[in-house]
């Protein structure tokens, strides 16, 4: 298939939209008052960092599957997007992914969409044997994981439980290596500190053979996550959450990116639209566009067109084998040391 790439200021850029969704919020599939209060807290989420021209009514908001592939590859510069579900089956009857609707159009388009699934280390061996059965079924290269979500009496878990810790080793013997992860800001009514960073430190140590990827990079703990990455050489930063920034706080965002790119470098951040949260088509535009203001500068280097290439999509690519065009690889010199590979030397901060 050829692919039409996104051109900025004759510059090519090769988009994977690595944290997508398809959910059904409707009324009649929220099985109590949470299912809507998760819902509304999305659209607020939605309403309150969007531009005016990309806000979406609520009743679109709830269900959205027949303008998917228009937002994001049409309208949305995206060549590949990865869909990373979560379940909720608390608050949903059907769960809020939608895993029958997304891999129908992953079958459909087997070179635009990749589909991650969804696990619960609560379900114990039950689990275990479904996502064996999961992982046969999918394909799967990498799970999303939800670890505050509601499971019973049960409201969260950490990665460094003894039953979390046999699902991902699991995930190393069935080859899933891309491990995602939401540990960023709390939706109600889920608990604030069941998304803590912590526990992904002593995971990442553990399971090197895995890339733990941090969605939302933390937030509000982007302190907490850089000191963990700088560390951890297979930790990423998913940019979902963070990047709409852009539009209402770009001083706040030019910190974070600055802050990423100084402690874990331009080869382990990832762009994500959290589509249906946004759309990919303005954050795309504004991103390329976007740079360190020059009073910020002394401290955080400005944002290069090489660094945008990779966070924009040659990263989430190689996690995910992803073909890219020959013409928009970007191979260090010989003798240069990709930030990345030097973890976990931390930086030395400039007087």
């Amino acid at each position: 298939m050829e692919v039409e790439l996104y051109e900025h200021s004759g510059e090519k850029y090769f988009v994977v939209d690595a944290h997508i969704a398809l959910w059904d919020a409707r009324p009649e599939n929220q099985r109590n008052i949470h299912g809507k209060q998760f819902i509304d807290c999305f659209y607020d989420y939605h309403r309150n960092l969007s531009p005016a021209s990309e806000l979406w009514s609520y009743e679109q908001y709830l269900y959205y599957a027949d303008r998917l592939m228009k937002d994001l590859f049409t309208d949305g510069y995206v060549d590949h997007a990865i869909f990373q579900p979560a379940y909720l089956g608390e608050f949903y009857h059907r769960g809020f992914g939608q895993t029958e609707e997304a891999w129908a159009l992953t079958q459909q388009h087997p070179d635009q969409l990749t589909y991650n699934h969804c696990y619960d280390p609560r379900n114990g061996e039950a689990g275990l044997d479904q996502l064996r059965l999961d992982a046969e079924r999918f394909g799967l290269k990498g799970i999303k994981l939800y670890t505050a979500e509601w499971h019973g009496e049960s409201r969260g878990y950490k990665l460094t439980d003894p039953w979390s810790r046999r699902y991902l080793e699991l995930c190393q013997e069935l080859g899933i290596k891309n491990i995602h992860v939401h540990k960023g800001p709390t939706i109600r009514p889920l608990d604030r500190d069941a998304f803590d960073v912590a526990d992904i430190d002593g995971v990442a140590s553990d399971y090197t053979d895995l890339n733990f990827v941090v969605e939302h990079v933390g937030l509000p703990r982007l302190e907490d996550f850089c000191w963990i990455a700088t560390q951890e050489p297979n930790v990423y930063g998913g940019l979902a959450v963070a990047i709409p920034f852009m539009h209402t706080r770009p001083r706040y965002f030019a910190q974070i990116m600055g802050e990423l790119l100084y402690w874990i470098g331009e080869d382990r951040i990832l762009f994500s639209s959290d589509y249906a949260l946004w759309t990919p088509k303005w954050l795309v535009e504004q991103f390329v566009e976007f740079q360190i203001p020059e009073d910020m500068q002394p401290e955080y280097s400005p944002i290069t067109t090489a660094q945008r290439k990779k966070i924009l999509g040659l990263n989430a690519a190689a996690l995910y084998d992803i073909p890219v065009p020959e013409e928009l690889q970007i191979r260090a010199a010989p003798d240069e040391v990709p930030v990345a590979s030097e973890a976990p030397d931390l930086r030395v901060p400039v007087a």
